[in-house]
């Protein structure tokens, strides 16, 4: 049975265990919003138009190299109610900081690059969020707390990837995801 934690389940983690996210490496990343309420825009004839908050997604997107030196993008679309993209990290050097997270077992110690992919996404994901609740005050704007990441191990897998992240827009309606 799972554990519960201020009264509701747990649920486990979905990162590979024993592998740093500071790594050098790409990184499939899928981000969606809170109820798959579709903020970002709609699409037609299998491509995606943009609403404004698809935009603000867009270039926040966009904007991640500028505040992290070690990132380096590749194929990336923005959905109606999420994000799929492809983030390289290049850094060599692993700059840590320690932090502490207690559960009611024990306490666990960890260490978490200022450069590493989680730091990254909750910075993108709180950018969006700023600026779409900044300019659209009453929409109710977030995230799922949670992101979806696959590590791409060869050639072959990463181009299946970038494939894939191209033509989601134009198999959007031949999915459950019907609009």
């Amino acid at each position: 049975m799972k554990e519960k934690f201020r009264g509701k389940y747990r649920i486990d983690s979905v990162r590979l265990k024993g592998w740093n996210y500071s790594w050098p490496g790409f990184y499939f990343i899928t981000i969606c919003v809170k109820d798959r309420k579709r903020f970002f825009g709609r699409i037609v004839e299998g491509k995606m138009i943009l609403s404004d908050m698809g935009e603000i997604v867009n270039q926040c997107w966009k904007e991640i190299p500028d505040h992290f030196e070690n990132v380096m993008l590749d194929e990336f679309v923005v959905m109606p109610d999420h994000v799929h993209g492809i983030i390289v990290l290049e850094n060599d050097i692993i700059e840590t900081q320690h932090c502490c997270v207690s559960t009611k077992k024990q306490q666990e110690f960890y260490y978490l690059s200022p450069k590493s992919l989680p730091v990254i996404i909750r910075s993108f994901k709180s950018a969006c969020s700023y600026k779409i609740n900044k300019k659209h005050p009453y929409i109710g704007f977030q995230w799922q707390s949670k992101y979806y990441d696959h590590i791409i191990r060869n050639q072959k897998a990463f181009e299946n990837i970038q494939r894939y992240i191209y033509f989601n827009p134009q198999k959007w309606h031949n999915t459950k995801n019907k609009t």
